[in-house]
């Protein structure tokens, strides 16, 4: 039935003015609007809808994941523009908050909203 449709991810957030200025200003991602619902224009064509939702609650898992060709040159411009990374108990970071405890490395971080993202070094994972 829809093996010959269009999908695309969505996620929540409580402010969209506050997305909209964090994913295009911050983090530099091509963005547009339509219907009162911001479409985060990702590379590869992977667009993600962002919409609305006032009693939203992040989920307290990844949500989008940027991969990166060097991961401490990612995360040391994301926390140049502001941007911390989160740091979780038995995962291994470093004092820049890199997981290089097996399996590629990775850096979490959190939109205005409390999602989390990640910067993943290497190549696609399959």
């Amino acid at each position: 039935m829809f093996a010959n449709t269009t999908a695309f991810s969505g996620f929540a957030v409580g402010d969209l003015e506050a997305a909209k200025k964090f994913y295009g200003e911050t983090l530099g991602l091509r963005t547009s609007e339509q219907y009162g619902l911001l479409t985060l224009h990702l590379a590869g064509d992977r667009d993600t809808l962002v919409y609305p939702k006032p009693d939203h609650v992040p989920a307290g898992y990844t949500i989008l994941n940027f991969q990166v060709d060097d991961i401490d040159a990612a995360v040391d411009e994301l926390v140049r523009r502001g941007i911390p990374m989160e740091r979780y108990e038995g995962m291994g970071q470093d004092d820049k908050g890199i997981n290089r405890a097996g399996g590629p490395y990775i850096a979490w971080f959190k939109d205005p909203a409390g999602n989390i993202f990640s910067v993943v070094e290497g190549p696609p994972l399959t």
